[in-house]
């Protein structure tokens, strides 16, 4: 088998959050990639009697009036990037450092040891019912700096996340973002809807974040054993803050400051980054980064873009694993494809 000369790249891992959700996202391995298929198979049977509507809304090949939301999106988004993250760990790979965007970054600390499993998925469903009880609301993705946003923002409209130097999310309620759209497209800014139903990371949800304190302070919390990223203090996860239920807690409300963390973890380190999770959204992201544009650091999707379909997804999977091995990162065999009838699981 050829190998390369030069050491392989040490590997950080990033996973998205609200928005990256599609119809059917990854489950071209499911049945078929046996470490990814159990995860899901395990988060299905731990979201109890969610579980079988949540397979189902996967499953589906056309979304739900409720895809968006938070009952769907949310669990989905935890369980796909943590069982893809479990699928790449299961590789061989061990990574320099990860970094996840609002959920993912729950799904990094879940698999850097500092939450359980069994806990976050917990911790998921008892979200569900909280932020769906707040105001109806959503964000925008604006192509603008903070300087050319700041009079829209306000009481009733936040700065929900900072992912590119001209890349911004906003939220709030339904009316007041309404509003503030109408005032981007008269100032000729450029700005989309994000696939979301509740105004995330904004005062909007701080009275769900206090309804779910309790649940956080009854979960076990562990030092990370992998080295986390944090998207709210823009450097690595500390014991103190992977201890604290509060810090968990009130991320749902807090601006997400993707993109100087990120900046952050590749001054520390010249890696390729490697986005195990649904779309090309945070991929899109590195790529603008200087220390990537000059070539220090490389930029890697494991699955491609959503609506390309299941034999899509198996290629982009088959080709990362390959491209890591030939770099002699440590990889394992490819992975046994089933239908995993022999260990419960479901074809599809």
């Amino acid at each position: 088998m050829p190998v390369s000369e030069q050491p392989a790249p040490p590997v950080a891992l990033m996973f998205a959050g609200q928005g990256a959700q599609h119809p059917r996202m990854a489950a071209g391995l499911y049945g078929r990639e046996e470490t990814f298929s159990r995860w899901m198979d395990r988060s299905f049977t731990l979201f109890g009697d969610d579980g079988d509507r949540l397979r189902a809304e996967w499953l589906a090949p056309e979304p739900s009036p409720l895809y968006d939301d938070v009952s769907v999106a949310q669990p989905l988004l935890y369980a796909v990037n943590h069982a893809l993250g479990r699928m790449v760990l299961g590789w061989g790979v061990r990574p320099v450092a990860m970094l996840g965007h609002s959920v993912g970054e729950l799904v990094a600390a879940t698999l850097a040891g500092v939450i359980d499993f069994a806990d976050g998925i917990r911790l998921m469903r008892g979200r569900i019912e909280l932020f769906a009880a707040t105001p109806p609301g959503g964000m925008l993705a604006v192509a603008a700096a903070v300087d050319e946003v700041a009079e829209v923002l306000g009481e009733e409209v936040h700065l929900a996340a900072l992912n590119a130097p001209r890349q911004l999310l906003l939220a709030g309620e339904s009316a007041p973002l309404a509003d503030a759209a109408t005032r981007l497209t008269a100032k000729g800014l450029v700005w989309r809807e994000v696939l979301a139903r509740q105004a995330f990371h904004s005062p909007v949800v701080a009275p769900a974040v206090t309804a779910s304190l309790p649940d956080w302070e009854a979960a076990p919390l562990r030092s990370p054993a992998l080295t986390v990223y944090s998207a709210y203090t823009c450097g690595v996860l500390t014991d103190g803050e992977a201890l604290d239920p509060r810090f968990w807690a009130e991320q749902a409300s807090s601006t997400v400051h993707f993109a100087p963390t990120l900046s952050a973890l590749l001054a520390d380190h010249d890696c390729r980054l490697l986005e195990a999770g649904p779309g090309n959204s945070l991929s899109a992201l590195a790529r603008r980064q200087p220390t990537v544009a000059a070539g220090r650091s490389t930029v890697l999707s494991l699955l491609p873009p959503g609506g390309l379909g299941d034999e899509a997804d198996l290629r982009a999977v088959e080709t990362v694993r390959r491209l890591l091995r030939t770099e002699r990162t440590p990889v394992a065999p490819a992975a046994r494809r089933t239908d995993l009838a022999d260990s419960g699981g479901h074809r599809v």
